[in-house]
């Protein structure tokens, strides 16, 4: 071939070149996750080790997230973060698929008590790793309540009438059936409740109605009603809490005498993603010690990698009770699976219902 003719080639080859560049794409990880957990102060290290683009949505409540993964969009999402209330329905429905723990090293440094429980367990099989954990707590304006409220039957005061907001989820049914005793002597029947302790339940929400503001579906609109001051009490997350902190906002946060429900959430696999190898990469980087801590300074949540506290300062290991993790977790009644959920959501969506 003369030179002249490579010369003339050049350009043709140049152009090749760039549209097989441009043909390999960045890879991209797409979540459906909790508020907080894909925030750019820790996921970007990952996109740019693993030379990745990770794009998250937000789910506001365990139920939307099922009614997406059912309705036939598990594989737009490769990486989804269920609580322990949906966590084995989704292991059960075949909606996760089983992890590799040998790609997941920190996997075993993981705190035993969550790792072992069987919400994620099926066939010999391990289909989620623990992530984060914590409470439902009530969440207050301290220039209202100068002490901590110390019993969700604040939330009946009328004094408060349009002053309180509750989170549009069945934690607030738990909460009613606490209030009414339903937990003793065994907390898990909050997840157990009866037809005539339903009943109950809806008598006792539809009494609260005219204190409610509104029903908070995501964790920002929570902070929103704080800040603009529509709201002085709510049933929470941490995550406000530590937002209004950073808000300059006077917040308080507290478990009541009744105590509280609480959640762990799970990273999965959905059984639908075509990008395995790098969710299990994520999977990895997010249980490692050192990510754990970089999300619970976002999230003000407990990791269930305990090793975080070594990144940690005293303080830090207090607010998050890894120095007393045992005597925290007696006052959370960890969400379980509900077996009749559709009848919880009836009554839930009766109450939203009613004038």
């Amino acid at each position: 071939m003369t030179r002249q003719r490579i010369v003339r080639l050049l350009p043709l080859l140049a152009a090749v070149l760039l549209v097989g560049s441009c043909a390999k794409k960045t890879p991209t990880l797409n979540l459906l996750v909790w508020e907080g957990y894909a925030d750019p102060s820790f996921v970007k290290a990952f996109e740019e080790q693993n030379h990745c683009k990770v794009s998250a949505s937000y789910m506001g409540s365990s139920d939307e997230l099922v009614a997406k993964l059912r309705g036939g969009s598990a594989g737009n999402y490769d990486v989804i973060s269920p609580s322990s209330d949906v966590a084995t329905f989704i292991t059960e429905a075949g909606l996760a698929a089983p992890l590799d723990l040998s790609k997941i090293p920190s996997y075993n440094q993981l705190s035993a008590q969550l790792s072992s429980l069987p919400l994620v367990r099926a066939n010999g099989q391990v289909y989620g790793v623990p992530f984060m954990w914590g409470p439902d707590p009530i969440i207050y304006d301290t220039t209202v309540f100068t002490k901590p409220p110390d019993s969700w039957n604040v939330m009946w005061d009328p004094k408060y009438k349009g002053k309180i907001s509750v989170w549009d989820d069945l934690s607030t049914v738990y909460m009613a059936a606490q209030v009414l005793g339903y937990d003793k002597p065994d907390p898990s029947q909050l997840y157990n409740l009866s037809d005539e302790q339903l009943e109950a339940v809806k008598k006792k929400l539809l009494e609260l109605k005219p204190n409610i503001r509104k029903m908070w579906a995501t964790g920002g609109e929570l902070t929103n009603l704080f800040v603009s001051h529509e709201i002085v009490i709510a049933m929470g997350w941490p995550l406000n809490t530590a937002d209004l902190k950073k808000a300059n906002f006077p917040v308080g946060e507290t478990i009541p005498k009744e105590n509280t429900t609480g959640w762990i959430d799970h990273l999965m696999i959905t059984a639908g993603s075509e990008n395995k190898e790098l969710a299990h990469k994520f999977l990895e980087y997010m249980v490692e010690a050192k990510t754990q801590k970089l999300v619970t300074d976002k999230t003000n949540y407990a990791p269930a990698n305990p090793q975080a506290g070594q990144f940690m300062t005293a303080d830090e290991v207090k607010i998050r009770h890894l120095d007393d993790v045992d005597n925290y977790q007696k006052r959370i009644y960890f969400w379980q699976n509900v077996p009749r959920r559709a009848k919880y959501n009836e009554t839930w969506n009766d109450v939203k219902a009613a004038q």
